[in-house]
């Protein structure tokens, strides 16, 4: 064997993630441990791909022999293999991808495992990719036997999953022609794994549509008899696919262990020729918010797996699962062509109109099954109205909405346009991050003794889509915190007195001392259209941001200093009066009695008392001189 530069079996320690992960997997109790053997299964289908897609520009290093899956069975040593003869890994890929988790989630997976041990969660397996780790969870120790393909220098990795493992080199009589070879020493309550009968069952279950043929060996000196042919899923005709052949691809497609909710396979023909099978699934996927918010449609050419980091629909559509597989890509495409490439543009236009559209189609026919949907994935859907103008309209027609007209999330546009009052001209809003504080506002005062129905708006992305200039057949969307509410001609449910000129002047003198009061603490004051039922509350300017934007753009550091907000006041609430007919002759009360309001629309609007001493003194005098009458 060829010299390699580390002789002696080396230690190396696990990640500090993967070693608390193993730890939680080893010493948890699951329900479906089966798990693993399709995990491993689905690596072993990647790495037979890659070595394809490699074999494009460098044939040689494919062979002879076709690529193939073998389950080897040792049932007098109680071990289980799994062996392919793709591309294999170097010493560097075994640090990298079994020392390491590189994706995202990583701590969200170890937190629902930490709840599964508690009791809070016993059917964890199916909802995050395990992936090669959860071989642990039958295996006393794990031997990974593995050449890259085009190498002189085989490896041997080697774990007992309690923190850490060894690599050493492995003599190449010992080692797979090209590919890895993984070695389960099972657990003595892990005996039936080594049955024909219960491996056949789990791998035509789990693994039967994976573009690799499986081959089973009953016994180390056995012929391996064939399980699976290979064939692509995608290139069957649709009549001839079952509801489960399709669940079961989703399931080796997606990592996930749910239902699909909307199945999408169809062949587009014309100027690109390519074939889609697309799935929304019923839960949400462990990574849906990653920062990173990669979509996961695998791109294959001519049935050769090109990649899964292709961008083939826009990021607000990340939950969808599946495949692409297009005629007209040339087979050496690279990564840099994929992003630059006109067909795959076109490709991309096709699938993002294609899934909006069936989402449509659900949403119009299926009305439960789009709730489920939304629940789900509306809060990232909605970030499409921010991002994509040019399918915004169509997106508009997706969006559900909490309302005070409708506490479940289940009102559209549409339905709130066919409901607008006499004179009203736009659709108004609230944001904020709590829809039992919404629901109790008093922004919404005023629109509801109109019976004006105001969307309640509690996702984080709620507070930008809403600011980029969208409107729905020509009503504008318009914040009920911000600017002047405009309702003076619509029309009130019950019709209050008219304002005589005296009020009218004793108000006028009142806001002007609230001006005087408050000085800088406010960029205005003015009497409120909003207001039935309470004193005051802040509302922000006509132009610039909403006090909800500010606050998340402040948090953020995104935003040095928040504007001064403006307060309205309510001339017909008993509290103004009373500063209207005593304050003149108590200054002193008077003043605390203004600053106390404007703490309380502070307050009212999700923030804190800006000096807590001097809100606590003058909380102390009003009171004393409420009870020193």
């Amino acid at each position: 064997m060829p010299k390699s530069k580390t002789q002696n079996p080396e230690t190396l320690s696990f990640e500090a993630d993967v070693a608390k992960l193993l730890h939680m997997m080893v010493h948890s109790v699951y329900s479906d441990k089966d798990v693993f053997l399709r995990e491993l299964i689905s690596n072993a289908a990647d790495a037979c791909e890659k070595l394809r897609y490699e074999a494009v520009a460098q044939p040689e290093l494919l062979g002879e022999q076709g690529l193939q899956i073998t389950v080897s069975i040792d049932p007098d040593q109680n071990r289980l293999s799994i062996e392919d003869n793709g591309i294999g890994m170097s010493r560097a890929d075994l640090v990298e991808h079994l020392g390491t988790i590189a994706r995202s989630g990583t701590k969200a997976f170890m937190e629902k495992i930490e709840a599964a041990q508690k009791g809070e969660d016993a059917s964890l397996i199916g909802q995050f990719g395990v992936g090669f780790y959860s071989a642990f969870m039958v295996s006393d120790s794990v031997d990974v036997l593995t050449r890259r393909a085009g190498s002189d220098e085989a490896w041997k990795w080697s774990s007992d999953g309690k923190g850490s493992y060894t690599i050493a080199p492995l003599p190449l009589a010992e080692a797979p022609a090209h590919g890895t070879r993984v070695v389960l020493h099972l657990m003595e309550d892990a005996k039936d794994y080594t049955t024909r009968y219960r491996l056949e069952t789990i791998i035509r279950n789990q693994s039967g549509h994976v573009p690799v043929p499986i081959q089973l060996r009953e016994k180390p000196d056995a012929e391996a008899s064939p399980l699976t042919d290979g064939a692509a899923l995608w290139t069957r005709n649709k009549n001839d696919i079952s509801t489960e052949d399709y669940k079961e691809f989703y399931h080796n497609v997606s990592g996930q262990y749910d239902e699909p909710v909307i199945t999408t396979h169809y062949r587009a023909e014309g100027r690109q020729e390519y074939t889609v099978l697309t799935f929304v699934p019923s839960s949400r996927p462990f990574d849906l918010f990653d920062t990173e918010r990669k979509g996961r449609i695998k791109l294959y050419v001519k049935r050769v797996f090109i990649t899964d980091e292709a961008e083939i629909v826009p990021r607000y559509l990340r939950f969808v699962r599946g495949l692409v597989d297009s005629s007209d890509l040339p087979l050496n495409v690279s990564r840099e062509m994929i992003q630059e490439s006109p067909v795959l543009a076109a490709i991309k236009r096709g699938v993002t109109s294609r899934v909006l559209s069936e989402l449509e189609k659900c949403a119009e026919h299926d009305n439960e099954t789009f709730k489920g949907i939304w629940d789900n994935f509306g809060p990232v859907i909605k970030e499409g109205l921010y991002e994509d103008f040019e399918r915004r309209d169509a997106l508009l027609k997706l969006v559900r909405f909490r309302t005070t007209h409708s506490t479940a999330q289940d009102r559209t546009l549409k339905a709130y346009v066919e409901g607008l009052k006499e004179n009203q001209t736009a659709i108004y809003y609230l944001v904020g991050d709590d829809a039992k504080r919404l629901e109790s506002s008093p922004h919404l005062e005023g629109f509801r003794a109109r019976g004006i129905e105001v969307l309640l708006l509690t996702d984080p992305v709620d507070s930008f889509w809403v600011t980029s200039g969208l409107s729905y057949e020509g009503k504008p969307l318009k914040s009920v915190t911000q600017g002047a509410a405009d309702l003076s001609l619509i029309p009130l449910l019950e019709p209050k007195k008219e304002e005589t000129p005296e009020s009218a002047k004793e108000t006028a003198d009142l806001v002007v001392l609230f001006k005087d009061s408050l000085g800088e603490a406010v960029s205005d004051v003015r009497v409120s259209d909003r207001l039935t039922e309470s004193a005051v509350c802040l509302v922000a300017a006509d132009q610039g941001l909403d006090r909800q934007l500010e606050k998340i753009l402040a948090g953020a550091g995104r935003l040095p200093k928040a504007t001064k907000p403006i307060l309205e006041i309510n001339p017909d609430h008993a509290l103004i009066k009373s500063l209207l007919k005593e304050g003149a002759s108590k200054p002193q009360l008077r003043q605390d009695a203004i600053h106390l309001l404007f703490t309380e629309a502070l307050i009212l609007d999700g923030e804190r008392p800006e000096d807590p001493r001097l809100f606590s003194e003058q909380l102390a005098r009003v009171l004393a001189a409420g009870l020193g009458r």
